[in-house]
């Protein structure tokens, strides 16, 4: 019991703000104790000024009370420490530099466990027994532990800022409600809090569902490099197999030419040394008689002499000999001359075939989406210049300025009316739109490029469209099937149509319209284009075929595809 008692006095002589042993305690005139510096920094550095309240019963005093050393309890506290040591916190319950930590503990600080909206304040597990406890601090509102209670702090007046002014979406003070804000809307920051809450919720929707698109995108794109990976693997290992191959059958044919040239020298020297031999053994029997006819000419005797020329002279009558042909250094250099006139052919082969076999290694390329041009000095760069095509004209269409401009001819409505049901029940082989004033261009769209229309008159359409579009009736209109795409600039009103689907756009008016075409990435953007460009409307597809620019006319309309420098 005794030891118990006085683990109670201990407790009763602890300072409610550091947790420690009282050190020069003070008492302020509710009644509660403090050490003297711990209250000193409370109310010096924690509250606004001239806001001088107990920490537990939150007492307001004005003015500031001033502080004198209570002897007694600095005596009981003396006899205290006299007893015995004190039970230090564990080492894990101090605050480090990542936690927040308690701004009633002096000297080393315990972690927050909460923190006071009202009080502005942290709170470790100690100091904040008295919210528990307390009937004052029942209206207190705990949250986690902050490091940025101050912000909820008007920096004009000190008061907690508890209103949201819409006019000027911000939080303030009731002071700031009745001053600078007077006659704006205001509500609760709990109200608005909740509202925007719902707002969060949509936006974290959205976000979401962009980060799994994004997800997607990625896994794409990582499908793509294990793709490319594989792909370029393979493609080196079936082009040194094919090389390899090819070194085989020349190395093949080397081997073969050797040994070709090889017995066929075998065979020529053979057949010339055999020659040879026996053109030895000719001239051997030759000399021979030479000697026995030259000792006959010495013979003195008549009678012998003519009996042995007789037979002598008959025995050198000989055949003569085939004549030989000779070819110095001539043998195999007709071999040689076929040989490099097979190595100048393979080289041909291969100068004329390697760009193609380069160009197409260049043109491997992943389909990563292209950044659009933000200026027109940008757009310019991509401009391609675009003819029309007087065989895909219609009838009544007019082409001029080198085939860039288009005019609807002059005539009476009678005659369009005529013309318009003749060309409506016919259907001519020819290439041309039959009933509707539309032209295309000569030239085929692949890649990324621009042009621009300048237009006058009643309604001008710009297009882009499949070469296999119909040319005859009203499913030949631009925008009224799936093989081309328009904006329509009638009235002074645009309207973007495809697959006979109609999408109003707005945007200023301008003579001139821009479009931009990204082929490979299916992007197609119309622009109204004058001091600077606006974006009228953007598709995003799949062009599955060439695209060629086009042109729609109303009557007493011109359409211009423009030069662009």
């Amino acid at each position: 019991m005794a030891q118990r008692g006085i683990q109670l006095d201990q407790e009763k002589l602890c300072c409610s703000i550091c947790l420690d042993l009282l050190r020069d305690p003070v008492t302020i005139p509710c009644g509660h104790n403090y050490c003297m510096s711990c209250i000193k920094f409370f109310w010096d550095e924690k509250l606004p000024k001239q806001n001088h309240s107990c920490p537990q019963c939150r007492q307001t005093f004005r003015p500031r009370p001033f502080l004198v050393k209570n002897t007694m309890l600095a005596d009981l506290v003396e006899d205290l420490k006299k007893t015995g040591p004190q039970a230090a916190p564990a080492d894990h319950c101090y605050a480090g530099t990542d936690d927040v930590a308690c701004d009633f503990c002096s000297g080393r600080k315990l972690k927050a466990v909460k923190s006071c909206l009202q009080c502005l304040v942290s709170y470790c597990e100690q100091h904040l027994q008295p919210h528990y406890e307390s009937s004052a601090f029942e209206k207190h509102k705990l949250v986690h532990p902050s490091r940025k209670l101050q912000e909820n702090i008007c920096s004009y007046h000190g008061k907690t800022m508890k209103i949201f002014c819409r006019t000027d979406q911000q939080c303030i003070c009731y002071l700031c409600s009745m001053g600078e804000h007077k006659g704006h809307e205001f509500v609760s920051a709990e109200e608005e809090r909740t509202e925007r809450q719902g707002e969060l919720g949509v936006s974290r929707q959205k976000i979401q569902q962009r980060i799994q698109d994004r997800e997607k995108k990625l896994k794409v794109l990582q499908q793509e490099v294990v793709a490319i990976n594989r792909s370029a693997d393979k493609a080196v290992r079936d082009s040194e197999k094919v090389f390899t191959e090819l070194i085989s059958l020349i190395e093949k044919r080397s081997s073969d030419l050797k040994k070709q040239i090889r017995s066929q020298q075998k065979t020529e020297v053979s057949r010339t040394k055999r020659y040879e031999g026996e053109l030895q053994q000719e001239i051997a029997t030759l000399m021979r008689k030479d000697t026995e006819l030259e000792q006959l000419s010495h013979t003195h005797n008549h009678t012998q002499f003519l009996c042995n020329y007789a037979s002598l002279s008959q025995a050198s009558e000989c055949t003569d000999s085939p004549s030989i042909r000779i070819r110095p250094l001539s043998y195999f250099e007709d071999v040689m001359a076929a040989v490099s006139e097979a190595k100048d052919k393979l080289c041909d082969v291969f100068n004329e075939l390697w760009p193609k076999i380069s160009l197409t290694v260049a043109e491997v390329d992943v389909l990563l989406p292209q950044t659009e041009p933000k200026t027109r000095a940008g757009f310019l760069q991509y401009s391609q210049q675009i003819t029309l095509d007087p065989n895909t004209a219609n009838t009544m269409l007019l082409l001029s300025e080198g085939n860039r401009k288009v005019t609807v001819k002059e005539t009476s409505l009678l005659a369009v009316v005529q013309l318009a049901a003749e060309m409506y029940v016919r259907q001519p082989e020819s290439p041309g739109f039959t009933n509707r004033f539309q032209v295309m261009s000569r030239e085929s769209l692949t890649s990324r490029c621009y042009w621009e229309v300048e237009r006058r008159g009643r309604g001008v359409s710009v297009a882009v469209t499949y070469k296999n579009i119909s040319r005859a009736k009203d499913e030949s209109e631009f925008g009224h099937n799936d093989k081309s795409w328009v904006l329509k600039c009638v009235n002074r009103s645009y309207e973007f149509r495809h697959n006979n689907i109609s999408t109003s756009v707005s945007g200023p008016q301008s003579s001139r319209v821009g479009v931009y075409l990204d082929h490979r990435a299916g992007a197609l953007s119309f622009y109204s284009v004058s001091d600077t460009m606006t974006l009228l409307h953007r598709v995003q597809t799949t062009f599955t075929q060439p695209l060629y620019a086009g042109l729609w006319l109303e009557f007493e309309s011109t359409a211009e595809l423009c030069e662009l420098k």
